[in-house]
């Protein structure tokens, strides 16, 4: 029998998954609350001790893992125009697996270095100008980069006449400091994969020690990833397949965590009805968006903020009512609902939850007037007609609901001009296996596209 370890160092909790190569099987599962705080492999044993059958008696052919502990990867990120280098430095980050914590336009000023300083992010990708093009800002804020506190890893991937001086510049303060190709060479022309690969580089020789993480290594192999790039890795190869072995189509995965809500789509987004313009950047067809105020736990508070009274509305309860249930999340991170109520409060922050960020991921129509007459204008994917939305993250495993919660993806005639999925089939990723069939990919693509052919079922 040829076993697989992976694990998945979570914000809130350490997930393990051992996978039998051979039956193509899952043998083992388990979790238990991560412990950056102290030791990561506090967590790590306390799960591993939770499989019946003690793990050193496994002979392990692999042992891989990824993480978004301590924050996962937070990142800042800086171009030229806001619409075009910004927002393709902003999904460079975001592929890469990242939290984005902030994304700047133009030439940096000393409010900007004060806000980058204050939210301490882990890499900062610097980007501006197409190849050929602006010059002036990318070295400029080259140089009040310099001007921050403490060093930090930097990746440059802006326009390539002068990435090389940005960088020489660079390195007076900061390491280390890598360029990468320019994520828009041309106007409207996106090139992400250089930076995104640049960026999971970092992370893996500099972020995992810099968090403590290195401390697994002497168990594992290594921390390959972060997990929302394994996540969107999974996603990708179930929509897509893989050689001989197809993949399921074009399909949504929604990942309600404690303290992000991130969304995939593998999706091209096109226009779904005749005589729609398409206007903005060309969306990638696997696009992952991360909420980072819609969270169970950690950012339960901004996630209530953030909905506007709905919550409130959909519960039917008083402001008392709600604070309190809030303080219990707060107070106990790892919570389970252990009543009616704690139950009811969590489908509705997890259906709001789900709402809030498939809105904010989705394209957008509105009717705009030309001198040629009336015509509809499209911007981000068109989604309506996608077929599967699936399922991940506690909230949805541990409650009977998980519809309920899902449809909150769903397409509102309330609101028409966000173009959500209409007639979607919902799926669950009932054994939480999404990030570990990413790093088992690394491996055993074509094993990992079939347990999750398996494993992922329909509601």
């Amino acid at each position: 029998m040829q076993t697989v370890l992976l694990i998945d160092f979570g914000s809130t909790y350490t997930k393990v998954t051992i996978v039998d190569l051979d039956s193509e099987e899952i043998i083992g599962t388990a979790r238990a609350g991560t412990t950056i705080e102290t030791n990561i492999m506090d967590g790590l044993k306390a799960a591993l001790a939770q499989i019946p059958e003690p793990v050193e008696g496994w002979n392990f052919v692999r042992k891989l893992a990824c993480s978004s502990a301590a924050g996962g990867l937070k990142m800042i990120a800086s171009g030229l125009v806001k619409e075009l280098t910004a927002e393709a430095a902003r999904r460079a980050a975001l592929g890469a697996g990242a939290r984005v914590l902030q994304v700047f336009s133009y030439e940096l000023t000393t409010q900007d270095l004060d806000i980058i300083s204050s939210a301490k992010p882990d890499i900062i990708l610097l980007a501006g100008g197409t190849d050929g093009g602006n010059k002036q800002v990318l070295l400029k804020n080259a140089e009040m980069l310099c001007e921050l506190p403490s060093g930090l890893p930097i990746v440059i991937a802006g326009n390539k006449v002068v990435s090389a001086q940005a960088a020489d510049i660079l390195r007076k303060r900061h390491d280390p400091v890598v360029v990468t190709d320019n994520v828009m060479p041309e106007l409207g022309v996106l090139a992400v994969e250089s930076a995104r690969l640049a960026i999971r580089d970092v992370f893996l020789t500099h972020i995992i020690k810099a968090k403590g993480l290195d401390k697994v290594e002497e168990f594992l192999e290594r921390i390959i990833m972060p997990t929302p790039a394994a996540v969107l890795s999974a996603a990708e190869l179930l929509a897509t397949g893989h050689g001989s072995e197809r993949g399921i189509g074009e399909l949504m995965i929604v990942d309600v965590g404690g303290a992000t809500t991130d969304v995939h789509s593998l999706a091209k987004g096109d226009p779904s009805k005749p005589g729609v313009m398409l206007k903005g950047l060309p969306e990638p067809f696997a696009k992952r968006t991360v909420e980072g105020d819609l969270g169970m736990r950690y950012s339960s508070e901004a996630l209530v903020e953030a909905s506007e009274r709905r919550l409130f509305d959909y519960l039917g309860w008083t402001d008392d009512k709600v604070a309190c249930q809030l303080g219990l999340c707060k107070a106990d991170p790892w919570r389970i609902p252990r009543t009616e109520e704690e139950a009811k409060f969590d489908v509705a922050m997890g259906r709001m939850a789900v709402g809030m960020a498939v809105d904010r991921h989705v394209g957008t129509i509105e009717l705009v007037y030309t001198p040629f007459g009336a015509t509809y204008v499209q911007h981000g994917k068109d989604l309506t007609e996608l077929p599967i939305v699936i399922g991940t993250g506690g909230v949805l495993l541990h409650h009977p609901d998980a519809s309920e919660i899902l449809g909150g993806a769903v397409f509102n005639p309330q609101e028409p001009t966000i173009l959500k999925p209409q007639k979607a089939d919902f799926y669950l990723d009932k054994d939480y296996i999404l990030a570990a069939m990413g790093l088992l990919r690394e491996v055993a693509p074509h094993v990992a596209l079939r347990m999750m052919k398996k494993y992922v079922v329909k509601l």
